[in-house]
């Protein structure tokens, strides 16, 4: 098979031919049809993660169909249309688990960085790490909703926004464009934030109600004109975006962070005693969390926008997420 192959910490990607994998007792085999490039696989690239050894095949929107199971492996077929995202398997056995949080395993594996990931023809993975993708969807826009989708969706259901309740997405890029989606789907009143006013056309086609020009606008004074937010989705990795934006919030709002900054985010404790307000993090989901977002997103006909490259040409694919240019999702076909 092919793989594309992070060799060590900070080298290019090398696509290579190597032996196909055989699944253990426990795992799948997939025939990766798809697989996403999320901006999570600089810790592959760049060894900025403890877990990861190399060489390396990172990737952890993975789209594609069972290829083979291993032993004492009974919910899956050869055959079934199955997707992995960045929870890449559990113990089932530590406190976390045993409590039904299964990110948050204390012994948990993360596609792409534990194991090699998608960005081959095939790769093997727990059989607990797989999602079912449906019929409807095809894999090259099923693929980002594995991780960008999951993120956004399971963070605004997870929320304590009701239907009807204001909420704010700030950002309308790869996590922004999708949780735009979602909100207006869920039946929220959509406000969307950015600091490019030529995604307002976009931001209304995907179902915002209100635009804000967050460069020429206090964001947080106009969704405070609108009522208050009750939540407000942080997807764009910037601190003074997000730190701007907790004035928006209205009582017992919170902003709900998903696009991690690498700075601290800093926030007025007095804001937040003012009005019970809160600032909060959520991170991706387990493999029926990615289930439930395809689902959702085949019923509704929610879709990334993406564009699709060739294994070939992954330093290319990386390179145009890496420097913001993909519009919105990168996606490998194999």
């Amino acid at each position: 098979m092919r793989a594309a192959v992070v060799p060590e910490a900070g080298a290019d990607f090398e696509v290579v031919e190597r032996e196909v994998p055989e699944p253990d007792p426990g795992e799948v085999r997939i025939s990766v049809d798809a697989c996403g490039i999320c901006h999570s696989d600089v810790y592959a690239k760049e060894g900025t993660n403890p877990v990861v050894s190399y060489p390396r095949v990172p990737g952890h929107e993975v789209a594609g169909h069972v290829d083979a199971v291993g032993d004492a492996v009974d919910a899956w077929e050869v055959g079934d249309r199955v997707g992995v995202g960045w929870h890449g398997g559990h113990c089932s056995t530590c406190d976390q688990c045993r409590q039904g949080n299964f990110l948050q395993c204390e012994n948990g594996e993360i596609t792409g960085l534990s194991y090699d990931g998608g960005y081959a023809e095939y790769m093997t993975a727990p059989s607990e790490a797989l999602a079912k993708i449906p019929e409807s969807l095809d894999a090259a826009a099923a693929a980002p909703l594995l991780c960008a989708g999951v993120t956004t969706f399971n963070a605004l259901r997870n929320s304590d926004a009701n239907v009807g309740d204001l909420v704010a997405v700030q950002g309308v890029g790869g996590l922004g464009h999708l949780g735009i989606q979602y909100a207006h789907a869920a039946g929220f009143e959509t406000a969307a934030i950015s600091r490019t006013p030529e995604k307002e056309s976009l931001a209304k086609e995907l179902g915002a109600d209100h635009f804000i020009n967050a460069a020429e606008t206090d964001a947080g004074q106009r969704l405070q004109e609108l009522g208050g937010a009750d939540v407000v989705l942080a997807t764009a990795p910037s601190s003074d975006a997000i730190s701007s934006i907790v004035s928006g919030i209205g009582v017992d709002g919170s902003v709900v962070v998903v696009g991690v900054p690498g700075e601290p985010v800093e926030v007025s404790a007095q804001q937040l005693v003012q009005n019970r307000g809160a600032v909060e993090g959520w991170a991706s989901g387990h493999a029926r969390d990615s289930q439930d977002t395809l689902e959702f997103s085949s019923l509704r006909d929610i879709a990334p926008e993406i564009e699709t490259y060739p294994l070939e040409d992954v330093e290319e694919a990386y390179g145009q997420m890496i420097e913001n240019e993909a519009r919105f999702r990168a996606v490998l076909e194999l």
